[in-house]
């Protein structure tokens, strides 16, 4: 499972295989589940085009979690 917006996904399609998408790290390629390990993987993403965006999407996310905790301090 994934979650966007705060809504889980099912990465599974109506025959239980994976449907989900990883941005391999060593070779900046995207990729499905299995294919390299998982060590070297972002993700799962649930479309091509968010695991193509994962290392912008991470960094938004950490900005994001990063002002949360600083206003969060500073109450």
């Amino acid at each position: 499972m994934s979650v966007r917006d705060g809504t889980l996904l099912d990465m599974g399609d109506d025959i239980g295989q994976n449907t989900a998408f990883y941005y391999n790290l060593t070779t900046k390629q995207v990729e499905r589940e299995g294919q390299s390990k998982a060590k070297d993987l972002l993700g799962p993403f649930p479309t091509e085009a968010e695991a193509a965006n994962a290392l912008e999407i991470i960094r938004e996310r950490e900005e994001r979690k990063n002002a949360e905790d600083n206003a969060w301090r500073n109450e």
